[in-house]
């Protein structure tokens, strides 16, 4: 009865949560036994309390942790380590080093999720509890897979879709699945029982640029160069100017840093309204806050203050300096 659930694809873990939580009786009865804690302030002690709890008008204690195990993934810009790194990390488990026995003695009627965004392989703690646990892991959908789902979804709506229309939709939204299933409803209701078509994508997303936008956030985060760079590509293909792309680039980075300060104290609903945000904007700039440490952001606004520079006093070809960026903070 203890699940781990980590990847980017935070649509299809949620749905693999509902999952096992519909597997455990009724939604309502079960909510009244069910604790969701925050894994970056909780104790050993918290959670082993939290556990060892009777259900409560339901006949199993659901325990749903976030962000545990990335308490202990190694900080960005660090090499990965070797097989000491990774022993001497084990040994800095602290209090943690003990989960694996709680686990063990927890109550046959209590079920206990860890979930995750990105995690390492070598991260310490996911080491230790993999023997135990029912693992998924759920990477950002690319390519071929990502059509795939595309086109599962739209049938699954009883609609269909050129392959135009998809490589547009796939390129304009990623692998945001939240947003991308909301935007296969929207295109559905537009095209009222026709296929959709590429021009219906255009026409209907009315945030294309900031999708875009996205998507070439997300691929910096990750480090994926070749499509931050297509990316770009594309923004200059739809018009849009150097100096635009740069400020709505800035933008992200400003939020991602906004993000990251308050996350430490407010709630999701509190963080949105803050920074203005609509909910899959704020979600995916959440998530890619988690990726990013403070010395990370900061070396990420001396680049784009350089670029700025560069376009401002014609020191570079504005196409250039962008694509000059993008390499520099996908390899930073």
């Amino acid at each position: 009865m203890f699940h781990i659930l980590y990847g980017q694809d935070d649509f299809s873990l949620n749905q693999a949560a509902e999952k096992i939580k519909a597997g455990l009786g009724d939604p309502q009865m079960l909510a009244v036994s069910t604790a969701r804690l925050d894994g970056q302030k909780l104790t050993l002690s918290e959670l082993r309390e939290n556990c060892g709890a009777v259900p409560f008008l339901s006949s199993y204690r659901l325990v749903i942790v976030d962000g545990l195990l990335g308490k202990f993934e190694l900080k960005p810009g660090k090499k990965q380590p070797g097989k000491r790194a990774i022993s001497k990390s084990a040994n800095e488990l602290g209090e943690w080093e003990n989960l694996a026995p709680c686990i063990k003695q927890m109550a046959s009627t209590t079920v206990l999720i860890l979930v995750d965004g990105k995690i390492a392989e070598y991260n310490p703690l996911l080491k230790r509890l993999l023997p135990l646990a029912q693992v998924k892991t759920f990477p950002l959908l690319r390519g071929k897979k990502l059509a795939d789902w595309v086109r599962q979804r739209v049938t699954e709506e009883s609609g269909s879709i050129t392959p135009e229309a998809l490589d547009l939709l796939a390129e304009l939204i990623g692998g945001n699945l939240w947003a991308m299933n909301n935007e296969i409803l929207k295109l559905l209701l537009y095209a009222h029982g026709r296929t959709i078509s590429e021009d219906d994508v255009r026409q209907l997303a009315s945030y294309a640029q900031e999708a875009n936008i996205f998507a070439l956030a997300d691929a910096i985060v990750e480090g994926q160069t070749e499509i931050a760079q297509r990316i770009l590509h594309r923004c200059y293909q739809e018009g849009d100017p150097a100096t635009y792309i740069l400020t709505m680039v800035t933008r992200q980075f400003r939020l991602i840093a906004q993000a990251k300060e308050l996350s430490s104290g407010l709630s999701r609903k509190q963080i949105q309204s803050k920074l203005g945000l609509k909910p899959f904007a704020v979600d995916r700039t959440l998530s890619q806050a988690k990726l990013y440490d403070v010395e990370h952001i900061k070396r990420a606004y001396d680049k784009l203050l350089e670029t700025d520079l560069a376009i401002k006093t014609g020191k570079c070809d504005d196409q250039l300096a962008l694509e000059f960026l993008v390499a520099e903070l996908t390899t930073s």
